[in-house]
């Protein structure tokens, strides 16, 4: 399509396929080929499959994300939502961090928003729960399981502690398996510390609805890991749902009900919602529908690839699509980036066909599963596969450099047991210090009225009695003053320690 001058490339979502794309494209066009914007939420790329080890402190969660303007120089990086996209008029409204909405208007649209958390309408599931899909939530869970060790460890009643000691984890696909062992691992390796605690305090519960684990992985291979999570203490209660989580209290499908301190979900994602607000088609999943050159299917200037897209899987046969993985994502987009050069460039377009290598996944420190064309490892061979492979995946140098920095340094020295808890709520020691509650006097019984009392003390020592508010003056006249009563001159000391100092 002749656009009349170089047309601009808009990518909606900086995730695997969003930057992977961008970082191809601006490698491969020429200086006045086309312009390219990237509309994100966040700064940074995300490197899922590490959040695992982030949030166990094996890695510093730092390491796992890539700053996108750092590594997009020649791509312009716009912070904020896109909330709806009209294709036909070329234009995308974004929602900035600060200010009011804009339209952004493009050539050829490149959309990638990604995947959500898919929820269920379990009652307090909002509340209680929460996910495992970015670096602030593997950050939260890491203070969250170590600040539980420690209040238990100083509890007195044995339920508070029993609580404390209880992790829920809803959904067993490599998200919450991983994440589970990784910090089961962690917080077994943590007990050392506590004279007060033993492994066998804690509690780990894996709820999952259907009848098996890692469903990516033969048969075997779940069962195998079912096995060895079960010989650490975990409990794995499989086609089992979680029917309540009202105030931490669990109540089970199948009868079951306990507290829990910490509940999170990992049962699968969905595509980002955001789609239901532009004029391109979907399935009934809410998918773009894609075709296998990961064109937006019947829609001109318009690509997709990754999570949020029904891209078929030409390996499986007719009506098969890939699957929601990084694996997929992080070779769509080349193929979606080379495509769209050979677009620009009229030259023909290829499509995207990949048979699945297999999967790797860690269970902690020194311990994984791995199951690779075919090839099954368990154990320290299967964890060093897991970490070899994901390593020569996380983008650019200076972040492969710094991971294997942080994992040379963990063979010299012991995972650190510090919980951050302030990060949640950084101002929440502030606000109390600068929002003191005002002081109040103590209270005392009523005392009969004093018969022999001087004439002019009821309006004083009444008011200070009653409990008038900090900073009320009492009212003043012409008679001699009093000496008060003890009674009245701790109220009236106290209400003037309650006055704002200036």
């Amino acid at each position: 399509m002749g656009y009349g001058q170089a047309p601009h490339i808009l990518i909606v979502g900086g995730g695997y396929v969003g930057m992977y794309t961008a970082l191809r494209l601006q490698r491969k066009l020429d200086g006045d080929e086309a312009t390219i914007s990237v509309v994100e939420p966040n700064s940074y790329m995300t490197y899922q499959p590490f959040l695992p080890e982030a949030a166990a402190g094996n890695l510093e969660p730092r390491h796992v994300v890539v700053p996108l303007r750092k590594v997009l120089k020649g791509c312009r990086v716009i912070s904020g939502h896109v909330v709806a996209v009209s294709h036909e008029q070329r234009t995308a409204s974004v929602q900035p961090p600060l200010g009011e909405t804009f339209d952004l208007k493009y050539d050829i649209l490149v959309i990638c928003p990604g995947s959500v958390a898919r929820t269920l309408p379990i009652p307090g599931l909002a509340e209680q729960g929460i996910g495992f899909k970015s670096a602030a939530e593997a950050i939260y869970l890491r203070n969250q399981v170590i600040s539980r060790l420690d209040a238990a460890a100083s509890a007195t009643d044995s339920a508070v502690r029993r609580r404390a000691l209880t992790f829920l984890f809803i959904g067993g696909g490599y998200a919450g398996i991983e994440a589970l062992a990784e910090l089961e691992d962690m917080a077994r390796d943590a007990c050392s510390y506590y004279p007060d605690l033993e492994p066998a305090d804690m509690r780990w519960v894996l709820v999952e609805a259907t009848g098996r684990i890692l469903p990516e992985v033969s048969p075997a291979m779940g069962l195998y890991t079912v096995k060895q999570l079960e010989h650490r203490g975990i409990q794995v209660k499989l086609n089992t749902r979680v029917e309540s989580l009202l105030d931490g209290h669990v109540v089970l499908g199948d009868g079951e009900r306990f507290e829990a301190g910490t509940v999170v979900w990992t049962a699968g994602v969905k595509p980002n919602p955001m789609l239901a607000r532009t004029d391109l088609p979907l399935d009934d999943r809410g998918r773009l529908r894609a075709t296998a050159f990961l064109q937006v299917d019947g829609v001109a200037d318009a690509w997709t690839a990754g999570d949020c897209a029904a891209v078929p899987d030409l390996t499986k046969g007719e009506g098969a699509t890939t699957a929601p993985s990084a694996q997929h994502a992080v070779r769509q987009a080349r193929r979606l980036a080379g495509n769209l050069l050979a677009e620009l460039r009229h030259e023909p377009i290829r499509p995207y066909e990949h048979s699945y290598a297999g999967s790797v996944a860690s269970l902690g420190l020194h311990k994984g599963v791995a199951e690779v064309y075919g090839v099954r490892l368990r154990g320290w061979p299967a964890w060093l596969m897991h970490r070899t492979y994901h390593l020569s995946r996380v983008p650019t140098v200076n972040r492969k450099a710094r991971v294997v920095a942080d994992w040379t340094l963990a063979l010299f020295f012991r995972r650190e047991i510090v919980s951050l808890g302030s990060f949640a709520d950084p101002r929440a020691e502030f606000r109390r210090v600068a929002s003191p509650e005002p002081a109040t006097a103590p209270e005392r019984p009523a005392e009969a009225p004093d018969s022999r009392a001087a004439p002019a003390a009821p309006a004083a020592i009444g008011g200070s009695a009653a409990g008038s508010t900090a900073g009320e003056a009492a009212p003043t006249g012409s008679n001699p003053p009093v000496t008060p009563t003890p009674a009245a001159a701790a109220a009236e000391a106290n209400s003037q320690a309650a006055q704002p100092r200036s």
